[in-house]
């Protein structure tokens, strides 16, 4: 890791600490410039000082160039960072006010180079900068001229090392969170799919399917009460007709936004009911005051009624039936009460035993925080009631 992190191009454009980078070349003019009027003004003008001037706008050139070479391969930013050192140090040697523009240097170096070489390169540019010191101080001895130079190279070694650590941790933290962000997503939409499914089992089941069987039902009897009493026989095929047309308007509504066809006629979710009732055979009656219940809420009671209703038709082998649409203070409630042969309400427990209605019937409920509760017995009917809350 460390490896390649110092390998990066040294470049303003680094996303990782542009702005470490900008204080860093800033610095490096800065110092070349003072470091160049430092000499003109002690040394007017002298047989080096072309050389110098020279040097000076080669070493600001080359390093201009940076930028650009810091997209190449490692081998010509190697190149271009000896050929940047190499000027530097001639000009130490002539004039050794140029050495602190060896600061910003240790900061490309690290950039630019392994992490072994780029600790040598430092080394070397300290020692020249300890020589450097020596010279101007025309031989004066000062502690400080052997010690300040190695300080400020680990001083910016570790503040390099430290950002470049920080920038990787930035990294690696930004990266696991794109990774788990897509995770999440990718969750969501399979969790999406998975509820979509479900809520298109549940819709085919309480109207196509259930109209179908309705109608094999009605085509069963009338085929077999087609020569001893043909009157039987045609209602059954007139009212198997009818619920084919309701079935058609129902495929028809899946295609555009999946809600009840009863509902979409405009009556409310009573007058649905009630045409539901009159359909079935079965009595309706309303409770309460009534007040505006939520689309979804109409949806869901309205297909729970057509299940249950529907079970009734095909298992209870009751006589009558009766919903009942209950408005109380917190809660909107329907019953669905019939005096057939009944069951064991723990069958509802194991799906294979009592098919897809009635979990149906409850994830219906539970999706809108309501509750589905089945009073029955054998031979002492059933009674389904469905308790939605009426608000979130």
């Amino acid at each position: 890791m460390e490896a390649r992190q110092a390998t990066r191009p040294p470049t303003e454009q680094d996303p990782d600490a542009p702005w470490l980078a900008r204080v860093m070349h800033i610095a490096f003019f800065l110092l070349l410039g003072a470091s160049l009027a430092r000499f003109l003004l002690r040394h007017p003008w002298e047989d080096r000082s072309p050389w110098i001037v020279a040097l000076s706008g080669a070493l600001a050139s080359l390093y201009l160039l940076g930028p650009v070479v810091g997209t190449r391969a490692a081998p010509r930013r190697i190149a271009w960072l000896s050929t940047v050192v190499a000027v530097w140090i001639v000009l130490v040697v002539l004039a050794p006010s140029f050495a602190w523009c060896a600061v910003p240097l240790f900061y490309t170096g690290l950039r630019t180079l392994p992490p072994r070489a780029a600790l040598g390169l430092v080394v070397l540019l300290t020692a020249f900068v300890v020589f450097a010191q020596v010279q101007l101080a025309h031989g004066g001895w000062d502690p400080n001229l052997i010690v300040a130079p190695p300080a400020v190279a680990a001083i910016a070694t570790g503040v390099f090392v430290y950002s470049d650590r920080q920038a990787a941790r930035q990294r690696a933290l930004i990266h696991d969170l794109i990774r788990t962000r897509r995770e999440l997503a990718a969750i969501e939409r399979r969790e999406g799919t998975l509820a979509e499914r479900q809520r298109l089992s549940m819709e085919i089941h309480d109207t196509l399917a259930q109209g179908l069987s309705s109608q094999q039902m009605l085509l069963q009897a009338a085929d077999r009460t087609w020569d001893s009493d043909p009157v039987t026989a045609r209602r059954h095929v007139r009212t198997a007709e009818s619920i084919a047309e309701r079935n058609l308007a129902e495929a028809r509504r899946f295609v555009h936004d999946l809600a009840p066809a009863d509902l979409a006629e405009g009556g409310g979710l009573e007058e649905a009911l009630r045409g539901l009732a009159a359909r079935e055979s079965a009595d309706f009656r309303v409770d309460g005051t009534a007040v505006p219940l939520p689309d979804r809420t109409q949806s869901a009671l309205l297909r729970i009624a057509q299940g249950a209703l529907s079970n009734i038709r095909e298992h209870a082998g009751a006589d009558t039936a009766a919903l009942t649409l209950t408005y109380l203070d917190d809660q909107v409630v329907l019953d669905i009460a019939d005096d057939g042969h009944g069951f064991d309400p723990a069958l509802t427990r194991d799906p294979g035993l009592r098919g897809h209605g009635l979990r149906a019937m409850r994830v219906r409920a539970q999706q809108l925080g309501g509750t589905l509760t089945v009073e029955s017995a054998p031979g002492e009917g059933t009674v389904l009631s469905v308790a939605i809350p009426l608000t979130p």
